[in-house]
C-alpha cells in the first residue's frame, strides 16, 4: 500500500484516499436527518471551512476532527433512531440496495463488512486497483436508485455527500467492522437479516 495520501474537497468536508486502503463508508437517505438540523450543521461546517480560507490556511487538526464529528457521530445518533421515510425496512428495498454493495464483490472491490439499515448504508470495503473511491460509492447510489422504480417515485433517494474514513490501522479496522456488524442491534431492530461480512481482511 502507498503512504501517500491525498486529499480532496467535498461539499463539506474533506475526503481523504490512499492506495491499497481500506474505507469505512456511510451513505444515507435524502431524508433521515430533519432538515432544519441538517442547515444548522452545514451552517457550523460552512464557517469551519471558510474561516481556514479567509485567513489562506489549511483546516487546523481541531477543525478537521470537528468536521468529522459533524458528519459521523452526531449524524450516526440521528440515523439510527429512524427518522424519514425509511424506505430500507421494506424487504424489497434493502434487498435492491444490499444487491448493489455486493454486486462488483471480488472484482472491483473487496468487501469486509456491509449493512443496509432503514434508513442509511454503511460498507467497510477495499478498492481493486484501478478503481477510485467516488466511482465506486457512484455506482452504489446510481444502481441502488432502481428502488425508486420498486417505489413508483421520482426524486432524490440519496443524501448527496457521504462520509468516509480512511482506515489507517488493524485496530481501527476491527472497530469498524464491528460497529458496522453491531449497528441494527445497537439501533433496536430484531432479525435484521441486511447485514453481513464479506471476504476482506485487513492485510
Amino acid at each position: 500500500m502507498s503512504n501517500i495520501i491525498k486529499k480532496r474537497r467535498g461539499a463539506y468536508l474533506p475526503h481523504w484516499t490512499q492506495d491499497g486502503a481500506w474505507y469505512a463508508v456511510t451513505f444515507r437517505l435524502w431524508d433521515s436527518v430533519p432538515s432544519h438540523i441538517l442547515n444548522f450543521w452545514r451552517l457550523e461546517k460552512r464557517h469551519i471551512v471558510r474561516t481556514a480560507q479567509q485567513m489562506h490556511r489549511e483546516l487546523a487538526k481541531h477543525e478537521e476532527k470537528r468536521l468529522a464529528y459533524l458528519n459521523s457521530d452526531r449524524i450516526e445518533r440521528y440515523l439510527d433512531l429512524g427518522i424519514g421515510s425509511c424506505y430500507m425496512k421494506e424487504s424489497r428495498i434493502a434487498r435492491v440496495v444490499a444487491e448493489s454493495l455486493l454486486h462488483f464483490e471480488d472484482q472491483r472491490y473487496v468487501v469486509a463488512a456491509w449493512c443496509v439499515m432503514p434508513n442509511h448504508v454503511h460498507v467497510v470495503f477495499k478498492p481493486a486497483p484501478c478503481f477510485e473511491l467516488p466511482a465506486i460509492l457512484h455506482s452504489w447510489k446510481s444502481y441502488s436508485k432502481e428502488a425508486n422504480k420498486l417505489l413508483r417515485r421520482q426524486g432524490t433517494f440519496w443524501q448527496t455527500e457521504p462520509y468516509d474514513h480512511l482506515i489507517r490501522d488493524r485496530a481501527d479496522f476491527i472497530h469498524a467492522v464491528n460497529y458496522v456488524l453491531k449497528n441494527p442491534k445497537k439501533a433496536g431492530l430484531r432479525n435484521w437479516k441486511w447485514v453481513g461480512r464479506g471476504n476482506g481482511h485487513f492485510d
